[in-house]
């Protein structure tokens, strides 16, 4: 059955607390009401639903199986509604920051430098927010915008970073295989081997099958995991490469994706925002190539 007008959360309110403690008076009490108006939001409350709520027995009262059924309803609607406010808390807090990244540049590339941010500015509440579409800073709660190829928006400031590289990877098991024998690992944009070729990388006698990924990081982990041959960024590599889990099959890269920041400019002003931006600018400035020094240095 459904109600062209919901009963008011105060009456709910009032009826729970009635029906709970077994007493208007309490109940008016207990929410500093008058006894008159709570047995006047029952009353009410009645004649929407059509049917009694409550056996009146002197100055007591007891649930109807109706108004039991309603009692356990809405004591679980209020419970969820006060527990959805209480989390709202976290929308609030001071100092916050909210990022937007790709999983894969959280994952490989900030993650492992998180602890060294936040031991320069424990004070900072840094959310965050990954997602594998470009958000709308204009229309979303999010501070500021790290990703791969990132355009312009209205309501922001738009700084390149630099460009990243392009290698071919694969695990060592796999290196040890005939090339014939190897599995090709394919990836999207960049890291499609296409963008090897026409950006002059040398043949490496790969299978045009295989297997392919949307997802960066799932690709790097693959390799990682000896599926076999990967286009990979230099970048989101690096750890994996420095601990040997990853050989490069070829001394040649080629230019990869750009990396962009998107600052909201109500967020610029923030002193959160230029303490990231200025550790930002650092972790860039140490592989700054191709002339982004000056971009990079104005974070």
């Amino acid at each position: 059955m459904m109600f062209k007008h919901w009963p008011p959360l105060n009456v709910l309110r009032g009826f729970e607390a009635a029906a709970r403690l077994g007493s208007f008076h309490q109940a008016a009490q207990e929410l500093h009401l008058t006894q008159s108006a709570i047995s006047q939001q029952i009353r009410s409350l009645e004649e929407l639903l059509g049917q009694p709520l409550f056996h009146r027995q002197g100055r007591s009262v007891a649930l109807t199986d109706a108004g039991q059924d309603l009692l356990e309803t809405t004591q679980s609607v209020l419970l969820q509604l006060a527990v959805g406010i209480q989390r709202l808390e976290q929308y609030r807090k001071p100092n916050q920051l909210v990022l937007n990244t790709s999983t894969a540049i959280a994952r490989y590339w900030l993650l492992p430098r998180l602890g060294a941010f936040h031991r320069q500015h424990p004070d900072i509440d840094l959310w965050l927010f990954t997602s594998d579409e470009v958000p709308d800073l204009a229309e979303q709660t999010i501070d500021l915008a790290l990703r791969w190829d990132l355009a312009p928006q209205a309501e922001c400031r738009h700084q390149p970073l630099l460009a990243d590289r392009l290698l071919p990877v694969a695990a060592p098991a796999v290196l040890a295989q005939p090339a014939a024998q190897r599995t090709t690992l394919h990836g999207e944009r960049e890291l499609d081997w296409h963008h090897w070729t026409l950006k002059g990388g040398e043949d490496l006698q790969l299978q045009t099958r295989g297997l392919n990924f949307s997802d960066p990081g799932l690709l790097l982990e693959a390799a990682s995991a000896g599926l076999g041959v990967a286009l990979v960024s230099e970048r989101l590599s690096q750890p994996a490469r420095e601990l040997g889990q990853l050989l490069p099959l070829s001394a040649c890269r080629v230019k990869g994706p750009q990396w962009s920041l998107l600052i909201h400019q109500e967020s610029e002003g923030m002193p959160e925002c230029r303490a990231f931006c200025h550790w930002l600018g650092q972790q860039f400035t140490e592989g700054a190539a191709g002339g982004n020094e000056d971009a990079i240095a104005a974070l």
